[in-house]
């Protein structure tokens, strides 16, 4: 007798005459439960229209998913950070353009303007090398454009007799200097300093050392001497005679040692061993003119020139030796 398949089932025995069947009815069909199952909510199992009997699984509310397919806004946060993101491509981009800019300049300025020739204008006190020294130390001192920007115009503080200096760009390669030195008509000595002062009297500076070209006044009394304060004198017009007297000198380039004032505020002028008695003040610059012609012939004398009665012509100028 063949044995049955394993997993196939025999059909029941029929029951017997007379007799009920012992086999139990059939249970029920499980009330489905009608509270709605909120897991849900939470997921759901949903299968595929196109992969047969594949599942895949769904987070998040049914309800947003179905919303979000449907918003017209879908993909609007991901556009605004698509937008951020090139703005700020742009931004870079601009500012690296900005920086290659301002290196080419900075590069083309350094290797263009670099100063090899310098021209001095304007100075008697400081020598032309001292004055570029002054210059031309500091840092950037040999670029001409940062020079010409730096001295425009610009006042100069703690050196003597310098107001200000300004630097002009004559070529690349080329500056010019001008140094504006204040107005000094003379100095007098006063507690072993050398007080200069200007056109009005005003004490200007004190130095510990005497410049050349700019004479000392003798003659004038005063008991105290005050930086950047008139000079304490009687007679405050003597500082105009001053000032005229040393422009004239300078117009026919003569050096003048002293100035000397007598009691009667007549002036005599020194140069080394030899002297020239003016007197008052008339004919000032005629004077002046005709000394600048007889001095070389009193060079390696002593004496002075009497030239009180000269008015601008004829011989009456005569010279004295002193004995």
């Amino acid at each position: 007798m063949r044995k049955p398949a394993a997993g196939n089932l025999l059909p029941p025995l029929p029951a017997a005459p007379g007799k009920k069947s012992a086999a139990k009815p059939a249970a029920s069909p499980p009330k489905k439960n009608t509270v709605p199952d909120r897991s849900r909510s939470i997921g759901r199992v949903a299968a595929t229209t196109s992969t047969g009997n594949k599942l895949r699984l769904v987070t998040g509310n049914a309800g947003t998913a179905k919303n979000s397919r449907s918003s017209p806004y879908t993909g609007s946060l991901g556009t605004l950070q698509n937008e951020g993101g090139r703005k700020r491509l742009i931004v870079l981009g601009i500012a690296a353009a900005l920086l290659l800019t301002a290196a080419g300049a900075l590069l083309y300025i350094s290797s263009h303007y670099h100063v090899k020739y310098i021209y001095v204008e304007g100075n008697v006190h400081y020598t032309n090398e001292e004055i570029i020294a002054l210059v031309t130390s500091e840092k950037l001192g040999d670029n001409s454009l940062y020079l010409s920007l730096k001295y425009k115009n610009k006042g100069i503080k703690g050196i003597p007799f310098i107001e200000k200096m300004d630097v002009k760009v004559v070529a690349p390669d080329t500056i010019r200097i001008v140094v504006y030195e204040k107005a000094v008509a003379g100095y007098v000595e006063y507690l072993d300093k050398y007080m200069y002062f200007d056109k009005d009297g005003t004490v200007v500076e004190a130095s510990d050392t005497k410049t050349e070209g700019i004479p000392q006044v003798t003659g004038i009394n005063f008991n105290h001497v005050v930086l950047y304060e008139p000079l304490p004198v009687e007679n405050q017009e003597v500082f105009k005679e001053i000032l005229y007297m040393t422009q004239i000198l300078s117009k026919y380039e003569i050096s003048a040692d002293k100035i000397y004032f007598d009691d009667a505020y007549e002036m005599t002028l020194y140069f080394g061993d030899v002297r020239a008695k003016l007197g008052n003040d008339d004919n000032v610059e005629e004077k002046i003119a005709r000394l600048k012609q007889i001095l070389p012939a009193a060079e390696g004398k002593k004496g002075v020139f009497r030239m009180e009665n000269y008015a601008g012509s004829g011989s009456n100028v005569s010279f004295e030796q002193d004995k």
